[in-house]
């Protein structure tokens, strides 16, 4: 538990990834030269120390699998979520009103550290815990009226290595990333209103994946 805690500790100090976002980029120009999402890749953002903390916290979150209707029947979404915020900060999506929930310590630090490193701001964060390569998420775009427009959504990957797919809305355009443990996706403003994403199974993975995608909020958005 030491360790864990020395490894945030030092999470103020900018890593090696973070000096190096101007070098990395996109992957997408790898397969599409004329469409490109607006996307920073930073792989192994966090150190061991740091995803071991936030794995082991996430042992004691507050995960459910709430149900969506689709076409007239209900389903429980294929994971399970919980959502962070701060007061005021509920969020509604795909039809699910969803409270927020305590920050909770590392989830809360990593808030931090992505705002010391890139001015990324953020007041809430959506939790998915994925338990193998069956669980996933199909094709959507993160334009929930709530946003704050022009803000960016940070991702980060913790666990099993999964392919995350985008797609362009008009050109339909795709670009796959495989996200590792410890890396960090920045989709920045405004890729949600001209891109989708999606992570599709994966039925050789056998370990569990958590991901943690920090999103800008308008406070009591919907107490008005």
């Amino acid at each position: 538990m030491q360790q864990q805690t020395l490894g945030f500790d030092e999470i103020g100090d900018e890593s090696e990834a973070a000096k190096e976002t101007g070098a990395i980029t996109d992957e997408a120009g790898k397969q599409a030269q004329t469409v490109r999402p607006p996307i920073t890749l930073i792989p192994g953002y966090l150190n061991q120390a740091q995803q071991s903390a936030l794995i082991d916290e996430a042992e004691h979150y507050p995960f459910s699998r709430p149900e969506i209707t689709l076409f007239g029947r209900s389903h429980a979404i294929p994971r399970r979520q919980v959502w962070f915020g701060d007061d005021g900060c509920d969020y509604l999506y795909s039809g699910l009103f969803i409270r927020a929930e305590p920050w909770p310590k590392y989830a809360l630090r990593l808030r931090e550290k992505l705002q010391r490193d890139f001015g990324l701001i953020s007041n809430g964060v959506l939790v998915n815990h994925y338990r193998d390569g069956s669980d996933t998420m199909g094709w959507h775009s993160d334009d929930e009226a709530e946003i704050v427009p022009g803000s960016d959504i940070a991702s980060v990957t913790l666990g099993a290595s999964r392919p995350f797919f985008l797609r362009h809305n008009r050109s339909k355009t795709k670009v796959e990333l495989m996200l590792n443990s410890g890396d960090l996706l920045i989709m920045h403003w405004p890729m949600q209103a001209s891109w989708q994403h999606a992570l599709p199974k994966r039925a050789k993975v056998i370990q569990p994946r958590l991901n943690l995608t920090y999103r800008h909020l308008t406070p009591h958005f919907h107490q008005g």
